[in-house]
């Protein structure tokens, strides 16, 4: 199931479809995110031959695909910015400068693009967005919550890469990882009117108490650095297009469960909050279904899709599908029958480069055996090194597409 959620998001197999026409002058594309080098080889294959075709887009380090022909593919750092991501949002800033009417700029946008596209605002630097971006990682805020603050210190997210690309024809195809699938949250919106607002990237700011240099809280105050807002006329005709979502996904795993007899129950695309408390509340959930049959009868699979957040107390390694899967795991304890995935759709849960992992009812008990307290590891958010230890991580490498996180709970 977690192998049909990805293929379904896979550019290769969705992007052709979403294209447009090739216009009268050039088209340029450019683009950001984990799946931005697929889905520019995507378009390089499906392009007309004897149709102008270039541009520039940036995808995190070791998800590349190789040189393509006719658009250039840098890697840069996620989920924190660096000199690579600042000087490749430079570069593709300068790319849709001077265009015309009979010009298409096609912008491929995919999840992680907000990190990787790291062009900050005057008075802003690289170090104060490095800065504020790992304090809110840290601090659970939500996808919204953070995307907020980096589309108000950026000169590219927050629809400004549209106004720089007028007066082009735009369409911009995306592969949502957000929940909701608004394209004014999916990587922070670069070619989307933003409806936030300075002051609310500063409530964001004051309410998980990330302190701000001088220069950052002054921007943040100038309304000559507002985001464009709906209205603008670098919006007028530009089209967004998603080509692979979250419910997607999804639903290709309920058809995988379905052919082996197994009834898929979608819980929800979007759901947020604290990934431990999110993993109680899908225990309870199992435990009905598994005591009384409700509300479906065994053998059944509960489906869910989202971005959960960890508020960070510990020192271990984690990320927000361990973390929620240690805690199902103690929620259930050893509960026969109930087995359970959890991972990125992207191939990297937290930092690193695992997807994921599983549980069975064997867990907690493999656990001790090995003198390991799965309490002891959730407190200290060491998710990774707790199914390391037991060999039960899920790694992919990178998938090369982005529709957030999968869970699936299998109750026999």
């Amino acid at each position: 199931m977690f192998q049909a959620a990805i293929d379904s998001a896979s550019p290769d197999h969705t992007l052709p479809f979403h294209l447009p026409m090739p216009p009268a002058g050039h088209t340029i594309v450019v683009g950001a995110g984990k799946a931005a080098a697929s889905m520019a080889r995507a378009v390089e294959r499906a392009w007309p031959q004897d149709k102008p075709l270039s541009g520039l887009v940036v995808t995190r380090y070791g998800h590349g695909v190789g040189a393509l022909d006719r658009i250039e593919v840098v890697e840069a750092s996620h989920p924190v910015p660096d000199a690579a991501g600042e000087a490749a949002a430079w570069r593709i800033l300068d790319r849709v400068q001077g265009l015309t009417p009979q010009d298409l700029v096609l912008c491929l946008i995919s999840g992680g693009g907000s990190a990787l596209l790291a062009a900050p605002l005057p008075g802003v630097t690289l170090t104060d967005k490095q800065a504020i971006n790992r304090a809110l990682l840290r601090s659970g805020a939500a996808i919204e919550e953070m995307n907020c603050v980096r589309k108000h210190l950026s000169a590219v997210k927050g629809g400004r890469l549209a106004q720089a690309a007028a007066p082009a024809r735009l369409v911009t195809l995306v592969i949502s990882d957000v929940p909701g699938d608004d394209p004014s949250v999916i990587a922070s919106g670069p070619t989307v009117a933003d409806a936030t607002t300075q002051a609310e990237a500063r409530a964001v700011l004051a309410r998980y108490g990330i302190d701000l240099p001088p220069s950052v809280a002054a921007v943040l105050a100038d309304p000559r650095f507002e985001s464009p807002k709906p209205g603008n006329p670098a919006f007028i005709g530009a089209e967004t297009r998603m080509i692979a979502t979250p419910q997607a996904a999804l639903e290709a795993a309920a058809r995988v469960a379905e052919a082996a007899g197994i009834t898929p129950i979608v819980l929800g695309d979007a759901i947020e909050g604290e990934s431990r408390e999110v993993g109680r509340v899908m225990a309870g959930i199992a435990l009905q279904v598994a005591r009384h049959g409700q509300p479906v009868q065994a053998p059944c699979v509960l489906l869910s899709g989202g971005e959960t957040t960890v508020t960070v107390r510990g020192t271990g390694r984690g990320g927000r599908n361990v973390e929620f899967l240690l805690s199902l795991a103690i929620a259930l304890k050893g509960k026969a029958g109930i087995s359970a995935i959890a991972g990125d759709t992207d191939g990297v849960d937290g930092a690193e480069e695992i997807a994921g992992a599983v549980i069975s009812p064997a867990t907690l008990s493999q656990a001790a055996a090995l003198g390991i307290a799965a309490q002891t590891s959730l407190d200290a958010n060491d998710g990774h090194g707790f199914f390391e230890a037991l060999g039960a991580g899920v790694i992919t490498g990178p998938t090369l597409t982005n529709v957030n996180d999968f869970r699936a709970i299998l109750i026999r």
